[in-house]
């Protein structure tokens, strides 16, 4: 597959400068087509039976594979989840904290992280990392773990700087064990999750999938409790509710996720490229380097796939201004910061319209 074919997958590209993977990634026409078609399935055969049922574990089969595939692990160590926020309550509630525990974290989180963490009852140590040089990073989360600190929380990639976090690095450092947000890693950088407890995805993000999409890895499931069970989580059941789970990570699965959802996230996987992670770094290279010239940026060289830089004056109405001219990029709230997601499809036009439109 070409760089031409691969965009032009994209109908959305046609007119509009999409750097906002970090929060939707752009559909293309065959994930499109296949939610369509499950959707014509369903509106003309109905939504029972035994088709439908063989179905339904055909489609979650190949979503929990396509999902393992891009974490490089078996799909029995994944479970389904609706996004990055469900996986980090399925985890957090499992783990059962309590205000005698401590969890680490930093100022560059998401809330989809951040408040988990805080609803789970733990003391919250915050590694204070922007401003910091990224290879303090470590250091700074080092600090903050005490005798009481059972978790790590961490990103893989901050949505809000864009740098690449220490995860790995944390976790031989203190043997601890990890929670990471992959919302903004998986699918646009390359992952190997092996080494850590606990990964979550998005789906709807880099994978450019549906929404209400994602995953959950769990290295060892016999170690997690099955704290918030759904109907798909178990293998067998109880009057009293007392039941089985299923086998590996199928018992954290969320629920059930739509057939058309699951048609749409499996297709939007196997569309992406071989070569997209190198294509995808090159592009981020040079959007950083051309903002460089002109800006503050608050990304560090050579990390993921997301740009931060501070425009100057109002952030949040330049934003809004550059999507009038046809280019989408994030507004990071309570910060004079944009944020350019790139992805493989990005091309050197979709720089120079951001460029522009800047100006």
């Amino acid at each position: 597959m070409t760089f031409e074919q691969a965009r032009a997958a994209f109908p959305v590209l046609e007119r509009l400068a999409h750097l906002n993977a970090g929060t939707f990634g752009p559909l293309a026409r065959s994930t499109a087509d296949a939610v369509a078609a499950e959707s014509e399935v369903e509106l003309e055969r109905g939504r029972g039976g035994p088709a439908y049922r063989d179905r339904m574990l055909e489609l979650r089969s190949a979503a929990r594979a396509a999902l393992a595939g891009i974490l490089n692990v078996p799909p029995e160590n994944v479970a389904l989840a609706y996004s990055t926020t469900n996986a980090c309550n399925l985890v957090l509630a499992g783990l059962g904290l309590s205000s005698d525990d401590e969890v680490v974290t930093t100022d560059t989180e998401h809330f989809g992280l951040l408040g988990p963490l805080h609803a789970s009852g733990a003391r919250v140590g915050v590694a204070r990392l922007r401003g910091l040089p990224v290879e303090r990073a470590l250091d700074a989360i080092l600090a903050e773990v005490g005798p009481r600190t059972r978790l790590l929380a961490l990103s893989h990639v901050s949505w809000l700087t864009g740098n690449v976090l220490p995860v790995r690095e944390a976790k031989e450092a203190t043997g601890l064990p990890v929670l990471v947000d992959g919302a903004q890693s998986a699918g646009a950088i390359p992952v190997e999750v092996r080494s850590l407890d606990f990964y979550t995805v998005s789906g709807q993000k880099w994978l450019c999938g549906p929404d209400a999409t994602g995953a959950l890895y769990v290295a060892d499931p016999e170690r997690l409790r099955v704290a918030l069970p759904s109907y798909v989580s178990q293998s067998s059941y109880e009057p009293d509710g007392d039941f089985v789970p299923r086998e590996g990570a199928e018992r954290f699965d969320s629920g059930g996720i739509p057939l058309p959802s699951l048609a749409g996230l499996v297709a939007a996987i196997q569309a992406a490229p071989e070569w997209r992670y190198d294509r995808a770094h090159e592009t981020t290279a040079r959007c950083r380097a051309l903002l460089a010239e002109r800006y503050e940026v608050i990304t560090a060289p050579d990390h993921a796939t997301l740009v931060t830089f501070r425009p100057g004056g109002d952030a949040a109405a330049t934003a809004a201004a550059l999507y009038e001219r046809g280019v989408l990029v994030r507004h990071l709230p309570r910060t004079d910061w944009l944020r350019a997601s790139i992805g493989y499809w990005t091309s050197d036009e979709d720089l120079e319209r951001l460029l522009d439109a800047l100006d």
